[in-house]
């Protein structure tokens, strides 16, 4: 008996439940599908999920010992599969994006009246979306209380990798390099590779590391970008490298040997609780992958996207913890969560360009890309959202940038121009007096640019255009 597991956000080995069920059955094929179609709601992965993608299956291909690679619909290829492998059950792990739960409800129907046992697992969640409900039976809309009642339920312990008996099925299935996931010339990210180590292994080792040298001080360092006490987990998580199963067990194995961090990781794991509320909000809102969650946002008089929008992407906007941030972006496809808060609001509020040209941004460039964080984070940004910022609290990119890389490490890391500058005007370059500047080599609008926007106009025009929200609500 052979059966089939079909790999999609869950490239890890440990910890995977359709791989576990498939393993007990049997012989097991293994299959991972690059979807490129134009879904309904959906989209290909970006460009460096793409340079993930390619690093984590090859990877994933040498744990398992044996992978199927195929490029498609997975409508039309599964069924195509099954019969060339002669698979018995197909098994997957969910996937909660919208247009995937249509697709993979679709595939399942098809199967399973084809006669195949088909089952699905969660694998990639602490807790199913529709799992956690108000006392009314309503969705979450406040994560607060979201939260409060996920930590009232049991989160399974994770289960260990699986004996498994692998049919290789050779001569089925492309080669990984042909289908061309890496960038050739300008390799654009070349940076990624000192930065990251895609697959399960350096999931593995990446949350060691965060335990042992970010954890102490999580609560309140975690907001520094010039500090390492945050657990770059985020891709690792995205791409199933990591179970949030095995993140919490490890944390709380960590918080148990030393009390002392019991804050700290209560902080962390709220963090992947901000992950299952997204989730849980594009589960029960699939319209707001693409349209503001709250309507009365349509009203917001928005900017046509132009050079600002350009500017903005390239980390040459005049404000350096704004430029500092999208400069990381570009060469590690990361950027610090805090700064990613910093940066929407400025191209939300000081530009006042739509949510979505960030968001669709951040999905090409980021290497974590995720479809419930970034529409969840765009639109708290925005206001639009649930449990959102409210509109009124536009960040002072100056001020951010002062409190939260008080010593300039980070903005002088990322904006080198400017690193002579002393710490009393790096983050405002353009209040300096003419001989500060000279003497740090700076020239306005050659070296280092003009700001794009004066932060007050630009954020009394960001509050006009919220009345009109507000009226029309």
């Amino acid at each position: 008996m052979t059966n089939l597991v079909w790999f999609r956000q869950d490239l890890r080995v440990a910890d995977n439940p359709a791989l576990a069920h498939a393993a007990k059955q049997g012989k097991v094929a293994c299959l991972y599908i690059l979807d490129e179609t134009e879904a309904p709601q959906g989209r290909p992965i970006g460009s460096a999920s793409r340079w993930w993608v390619h690093h984590s299956l090859k990877r994933l291909e040498k744990s398992l010992g044996g992978l199927i690679l195929m490029r498609g619909d997975p409508q039309e290829i599964l069924p195509k599969v099954v019969k060339d492998v002669g698979a018995d059950g197909v098994y997957w792990n969910r996937c909660y994006e919208p247009y995937a739960i249509e697709r993979d409800t679709a595939i399942k129907r098809r199967l399973t009246d084809d006669g195949l046992d088909v089952k699905s697992f969660n694998g990639n969640l602490l807790f199913e979306p529709w799992e956690i409900e108000t006392q009314s039976g309503d969705p979450y809309k406040v994560y607060s209380a979201f939260w409060r009642a996920c930590l009232k339920l049991k989160v399974e312990a994770p289960s260990r990798a699986p004996k498994i008996d692998v049919d290789k099925c050779k001569g089925l299935g492309d080669q990984l390099e042909d289908w061309n996931l890496l960038p050739t010339k300008p390799n654009w990210a070349k940076g990624f590779e000192n930065d990251w180590s895609p697959g399960e292994k350096g999931a593995k080792q990446r949350l060691q590391e965060f335990l042992e040298q970010g954890l102490e001080g999580y609560g309140e360092l975690r907001n520094r970008p010039d500090l390492p006490n945050v657990s770059r987990l985020s891709p690792h998580l995205h791409f199933g490298e990591i179970s949030p199963r095995q993140i919490w067990s490890a944390v709380n194995l960590a918080t148990d040997a030393e009390p002392k961090l019991s804050k700290d990781g209560s902080k962390f794991l709220s963090e992947i609780g901000w992950r299952e509320f997204s989730h849980h909000l594009i589960y029960h809102f699939p319209k707001m992958t693409s349209e503001n969650w709250r309507s009365e946002f349509d009203a917001f008089p928005w900017v046509k996207s132009g050079d600002e929008l350009k500017a903005w992407q390239r980390g040459q906007t005049g404000y350096p913890i704004v430029d500092a941030g999208m400069r990381e972006l570009w060469t590690t496809g990361y950027m610090h969560n805090r700064v990613r808060m910093i940066v929407a609001s400025f191209l939300i509020k000081d530009l006042r360009i739509h949510w979505r040209e960030g968001e669709a941004w951040f999905w090409d460039t980021l290497v974590d890309a995720d479809l419930a964080n970034n529409v969840a984070g765009w639109q708290w940004v925005a206001g639009s959202g649930a449990d959102a910022a409210p509109y009124f609290r536009i960040f002072n990119p100056v001020t951010q940038g002062k409190k939260f890389d008080p010593h300039g490490e980070y903005v002088r890391r990322w904006c080198p121009e400017i690193a002579e500058l002393p710490d009393a005007h790096l983050h405002a370059p353009f209040e300096a007096p003419a001989e500060v500047l000279k003497e740090a080599g700076v020239e306005l609008g050659k070296t280092y640019p003009q700001p794009l926007v004066d932060h007050a106009k630009a954020r009394e025009a960001a509050l006009h255009g919220y009345e009109r929200v507000k009226n029309s609500g």
